[in-house]
Order: structure tokens, then sequence, then C-alpha cells
């Protein structure tokens, strides 16, 4: 996250936000924030969610994730934001949300997913 530029803005149990300011590392050749920038902000959101809800002496790895990018994401920056659905012994589920905003100061949505995350023991590593 720390090369992408991003940080993280709220969080809270079962919920983090990150936000992502536009600039060209992280934009297509149209000025849209890459669809990798994207996703990667929506992933740690979810993943960070789910962490926020893990005993200590564990770490949380995605096993897999699907976003649905839903319109062309312009604006000043992104912000993700991961939910957890269902926190479960061994795999949580999360929302992904995916919000630009442009200028104007309105929020869009522009992305999309779900995500099952698994929570391994330190000394599982």
């Amino acid at each position: 996250m720390a090369h992408l530029g991003a940080r993280l803005t709220r969080i809270a149990p079962g919920v983090v936000h990150i936000v992502l300011a536009s600039r060209p590392e992280v934009t297509q050749q149209h000025g849209y924030f890459h669809a990798g920038a994207t996703s990667s902000i929506a992933d740690s959101a979810g993943g960070y969610a789910a962490f926020t809800l893990f005993p200590e002496n564990t770490d949380v790895l995605t096993v897999e994730y699907k976003i649905n990018l839903l319109a062309p994401a312009l604006g000043n920056h992104l912000e993700a934001v991961g939910t957890v659905l269902k926190a479960g012994r061994t795999l949580t589920v999360c929302q992904l949300e995916v919000f630009a905003a442009p200028d104007d100061g309105t929020r869009k949505l522009v992305a999309n997913g779900q995500q099952t995350l698994i929570r391994v023991s330190r000394t599982e590593q």
C-alpha cells in the first residue's frame, strides 16, 4: 500500500476504509484509475477489515476475491471500503466497495465485489 500511496482512513471492528489519491502512477492511458490499483485497495480493505476481528498471533491471507468494475474510476481519489459479512473460525467473507470522488464532492460506486479470507496462526507460517 505504501508503494501505491494508499492510506488507511478508518479502522473499526469489521470495517476498514483505504483512500488512494489520483496520480499518474496509478492511472491508465485515459486518466482513469487503473483496475490493478482499484483492485489492490479493495483487497487490502477487506483483508484489514477481517484482521480487525482476528485474535492475537494470527494473520490474514486472501483465499479468493471477485471484483466487478462498474464504471470508469475518475476523480481526485478512490475510497475502498471493506466490510465483514461473516466471520468464521477459519474463513471470513467480506464485501468490497470502491468509490470514486470526482471534483464536485460527490461519491460514485465504481467497483464492488466479495472476498474470502483465511485466518492463519503465526506458528503455522
